[in-house]
């Protein structure tokens, strides 16, 4: 009886132990997979790790190469007067010898083997300025309907000091390799910017014609249209290009966009701020919005690139500087919120945000964006004085409330549909006085470009003799008298006419602004500055 069973109870013992031994060996499979996934994951953490270790490295080969560039150009090329069609790098033997992470672009854009100088870009116009504290870049492209890149540059350059002037640089990118059209953006920047484009702060650059790589056969992700994986994705390229081209050229890059306005004393801000920091930091952000006012060490900007091509085709570049973050800093073994607190430490936030988003058309075609950041706030368009009583006048035509009264009372901004030659804005003081110096500035920052352009101040003493003396035989102060009685004393020069004024003229009964041309804008007078010596 006992060896009947035998064999009963041994297939009984092992069916029993079949599906024991079936889910150990699952258990050991998803063990595996979790061990592949986390191997994956700090292997790319060390290759980033790897990335960064040598951005510095890097950072100093570009460097030294860019000035070789500077050396040999400034040897052999005149680049600083007239527009090019762009360096000619092959002159410069530079190809042969690239720093490290500008050959690493070929494994991300292969297509560029093909082409000798298709990661040189088309310097059209720069003084190959370079030691400066902030480099910003701002990339523009075609957009369908309006045009917001001058009005962008208006209000960066605004109440700019000349010490900022001299310790930055406003990169324009115009990323298209249309010839036609980059150069008509070029030489709009510099009709609207002669002195800056001059003086090196303003450089307009564009991609080689074969940098992009074709992207008409993209893989369509996360429910975009083919038009909108093709848009992100080539605005991945611009940013990266963009970053290479600017990276030697300062200690902070600052990334902004060709439709925004700044805040009054935005660089000094965030100087300040930057200087404030007490801990490591990879990205300082000046806007909540996309990728506006993002602040970075140029030191970082090669590591930051080289992961951005990594995935250039993936993902949109402000997800992508996520997962960069998270790379870096996120333990896989804990959970999301430890992950969003060290993150944090590294992408830090200012408040308040120091550049507002005013496009309304995307550069996206057909796309309608009405993206505003609240924490910028209003900016102060007008700056008050205690000006002397006066009665005010003008020929021009008043736009709303914006009254003449209200900038000289310091209340509000004047504004007024165009100039045309002739008119005049007038303050005729209520008792005649010695007037030491003025500040009149037109323009303010929401509307940078509506300023007055060829404009005189002139003065109206109050002694009758005087006048009549100054019209029969000119003048004796040097300042070109007019047939009804006015001296010229100055006038407006991007948007700002000061100066002091000949104590020997005595009392002045008026102040006036003469229009001496059509306008093609708007004008406004922000602020008003009459100082007396009279107490």
């Amino acid at each position: 009886m006992r060896l009947r069973h035998g064999p009963l109870l041994t297939a009984l013992c092992l069916g029993a132990a079949f599906p024991l031994l079936w889910y150990a060996a699952w258990q050991r499979r998803q063990g595996n997979d979790l061990g592949m996934y986390q191997s994956q994951f700090l292997e790319l953490r060390q290759r980033l790790l790897y990335a960064e270790k040598e951005s510095k490295r890097r950072s100093h080969e570009l460097s030294s190469a860019l000035r070789e560039i500077k050396r040999v150009v400034a040897k052999r090329m005149n680049l600083t007067t007239n527009h090019t069609d762009g360096v000619n790098w092959k002159v410069l033997n530079l190809t042969r010898k690239l720093p490290m992470h500008l050959t690493n672009i070929y494994y991300y854009l292969p297509h560029l083997q093909e082409y000798e100088d298709a990661i040189f870009p088309n310097v059209i116009f720069g003084q190959q300025r370079t030691g400066v504290s902030l480099v910003m870049g701002v990339p523009t492209v075609k957009r369908e309907k309006q045009r917001y890149l001058i009005n962008t540059l208006h209000s960066l350059l605004y109440e700019l000091s000349e010490e900022q002037k001299n310790d930055c640089i406003i990169i324009v990118f115009v990323a298209e390799v249309n010839a036609e059209y980059v150069n008509s953006v070029a030489e709009s920047v510099k009709t609207s910017f002669p002195r800056e484009i001059q003086s090196g702060v303003l450089e307009v650059i564009s991609p080689p014609a074969f940098y992009y790589p074709d992207l008409s056969n993209l893989k369509k992700t996360f429910g975009d249209s083919e038009d909108r994986v093709r848009w992100r994705t080539k605005q991945n390229l611009d940013y990266s290009f963009l970053m290479l081209y600017a990276q030697p050229k300062g200690t902070f890059y600052l990334q902004l966009e060709d439709d925004i306005i700044a805040k009054a004393d935005y660089i000094q801000s965030i100087k300040n701020f930057a200087a404030e920091q007490s801990q490591e930091w990879m990205m300082l952000e000046f806007s909540q919005l996309g990728f506006i006012g993002k602040l970075f060490k140029s030191e970082d900007l090669p590591f930051i690139v080289e992961f951005f091509l990594m995935f250039y085709k993936d993902k949109p570049i402000d997800w992508l500087i996520d997962h960069l973050l998270w790379v870096k800093v996120c333990n896989p073994e804990k959970d999301a919120k430890h992950c969003e607190n060290e993150k944090a430490k590294l992408r830090i936030r200012a408040k308040p945000s120091l550049f507002q988003h005013v496009g309304i058309y995307s550069s996206l075609a057909g796309k309608i964006q009405n993206l505003k950041d609240k924490d910028f706030g209003r900016n102060v368009l007008h700056k008050a004085h205690n000006n002397p009583p006066a009665k005010v006048d003008t020929s021009l035509r008043i736009y709303q409330q914006y009254t003449l009264e209200k900038v000289y009372e310091g209340k509000d901004c004047f504004w007024a549909s165009a100039p045309v030659a002739g008119d005049y804005i007038r303050f005729t003081f209520l008792n005649p006085l010695k007037v030491e110096k003025y500040f009149f500035r037109s323009g303010n920052m929401e509307h940078p470009g509506d300023k007055l352009f060829n404009t005189t101040v002139e003065v109206l003493p109050a002694d009758e003799k005087l006048r009549k003396e100054l019209v029969d035989n000119g003048s004796k102060f040097n300042y070109p008298a007019r047939k009804d009685g006015y001296l010229k004393i100055g006038a407006f020069e991007n948007g700002i006419a000061e100066g002091s004024i000949n104590q020997s003229i005595g009392k002045i009964q008026a102040i006036r602004l003469s229009v001496n041309s059509d306008s093609p804008v708007w004008a406004i007078l922000s602020e008003v500055l009459i100082q007396t010596s009279e107490k």
